[in-house]
């Protein structure tokens, strides 16, 4: 197996290495020096110094002998190597003076740089594309607000509104609370009972069936926490029983049911409205991995599609959309994310949804639009995010529902459609969902919408002219049209005779 180090650097001479067969060095006077066209240029100085240097295995390991092997003269051996070494350098400097390259001083260079080529993994090649700016959303394809709220100092406004804290609990702080209100209620009661009973000497009278305790079979704090439980819970087991000759317990019982059914009543209706919350319901709302621009009725439109899976439907479902985008206002004032909102059908209607199969949202660009100075180069070269939210309400529950998503400018897709998911079966629909995010490429004006409507008007207007110098032609100078060409004068009287007609219809 051969030295890919050794092969490189004796090259036209061979020398001893550690991992070649046990070879005689030749004498330096026999010593080939390769020529400067076999040389490859190296890519750093530092890979220069690495080639020339101490890659050679070190002069001590040049000169050890291996078991075996005949003795070599050392001080043959090591003018031999220097020579190599010099002779090289002296090549490779010689064409980097001819390149015109400026050779800094050798450094040291790890080991991992000069052994082998690199190999990139993910992480490399991540780190590597670093000077491609990287975009961050605003709201993510899942919904989720990337918005994190700091240096919150008045804290205690989560605690005057604690019942929302509690259902905006994850679950697992959610459960640790519900099983701390209750245990921490039982344990309180039932120091109480066991301090009630401690006081009165109940204790002291254990066995004694002249003593009339507060509570029968209260023998320690044990069976008063029991106790506690039971009278929280209204289990009875009958065992332990409070008497009619302990007033102070009376009022205790009266206080822990109240308490109880307090605690039982926010704990419960905590648990039944996280459990009952439409988030969930939010994951089988669908939206469009992109968004598309194309003609529309002679219009560019941006466009998206919505789409709910399940077989209960979303009521009074709508949709909405708005554009975050930074911007300058004229005396200088930066908004970071300027909100504006984007019409997908408010004005007629359209945004409110029956939301059975997937449905394409529409923004016709007019010029009430922020896109209507935007074209295909532009939209590039932009960076804005477009967050949209479909809100309706649980056909099963009733409760508000809300889903949301975002399109970064990258995610928009200029001159593309989506193709077509409904297709009519025997006795039904079906929606073919393995395409729902498919798009297609069509024919789209490259232009901005502005520029797109201008040239249309030109077009019209260029198309209209002949016709109106056909008619200005046919009246005479004085303006009245002459029999021949008055295409006006025949036109009022066809006009005349439908009328007629038609009256006579209805007198008819």
């Amino acid at each position: 197996m051969g030295c890919p180090i050794c092969d490189r650097v004796h090259s036209a001479a061979r020398t001893r290495c550690p991992r070649l067969p046990s070879l005689s060095p030749p004498p330096p006077s026999d010593i080939i020096r390769p020529p400067a066209s076999r040389l490859l240029l190296p890519r750093s100085s530092s890979r220069l110094d690495s080639l020339s240097t101490p890659r050679l295995h070190g002069d001590a390991r040049l000169s050890r002998r291996r078991p075996g092997s005949p003795q070599r003269n050392s001080t043959a051996w090591r003018v031999a190597a220097h020579t190599m070494r010099d002779d090289s350098r002296a090549f490779m400097e010689g064409d980097v003076e001819h390149s015109g390259v400026s050779v800094r001083p050798a450094t040291k260079v790890p080991k991992q740089c000069r052994e082998g080529p690199k190999v990139h993994t993910d992480r490399t090649r991540l780190l590597a594309d670093a000077g491609k700016k990287r975009r961050q959303r605003y709201v993510s394809k899942d919904g989720k607000c990337n918005v994190h709220h700091g240096n919150m100092r008045e804290t205690y406004r989560y605690f005057t509104d604690l019942f929302t804290t509690l259902v905006d609990l994850k679950w697992r702080f959610n459960l640790l609370v519900f099983t701390l209100a209750y245990t921490i209620t039982w344990l309180f009661f039932g120091f109480i009972w066991w301090l009630i009973a401690y006081i009165r000497g109940d204790l002291d009278h254990i066995g004694d069936n002249s003593w009339t305790p507060c509570v029968d079979n209260l023998n320690g704090f044990v069976s008063a926490f029991l106790f506690s439980i039971e009278t929280e819970t209204t289990i009875g087991y009958g065992h332990r029983v409070i008497t009619d000759r302990c007033p102070e317990g009376i009022i205790l019982l009266l206080v822990q049911a109240i308490l109880g059914s307090i605690v039982n009543a926010f704990m419960v209706g905590c648990m039944f409205v996280k459990i009952s919350q439409p988030k969930k319901r939010a994951e089988t709302l669908m939206f469009s991995n992109n968004a598309v621009i194309s003609l529309r009725d002679g219009k560019l439109c941006l466009m998206f599609r919505v789409g709910d899976l399940r077989n209960s439907h979303i009521v009074e479902a709508s949709i909405r959309a708005k554009l975050m985008k930074s911007k300058q206002t004229k005396e200088g004032e930066f908004i970071p994310l300027n909100q504006t909102d984007i019409n997908v059908g408010f004005d007629t209607g359209d945004d409110r949804l029956f939301l059975v199969s997937p449905l394409i949202i529409c923004h016709e660009i007019n010029e009430q639009s922020p896109f209507w100075e935007m074209s295909r180069d532009q939209l590039k070269k932009e960076e804005f995010e477009i967050v949209v939210i479909l809100e309706g309400m649980v056909e099963a529950t009733g409760m508000t529902c809300q889903a949301r998503s975002s399109y970064l400018e990258a995610e928009v897709l200029w001159g593309h459609r989506f193709l077509p998911v409904l297709t009519l079966e025997e006795g039904f629909y079906q929606v073919d969902y393995d395409t729902f995010h498919d798009t297609y490429e069509c024919s789209t004006p490259a232009c901005s919408a502005r520029d797109f409507a201008e040239t249309a008007s030109r077009s019209e207007a260029e198309r209209r002219a002949p016709s109106i110098s056909s008619r200005q032609l046919a009246q005479g100078p004085d303006g009245e049209a002459h029999e021949s060409g008055a295409p006006g004068g025949s036109e009022q009287s066809e006009q005349n005779g439908d009328v007629a007609k038609m009256g006579s219809e209805l007198s008819m």
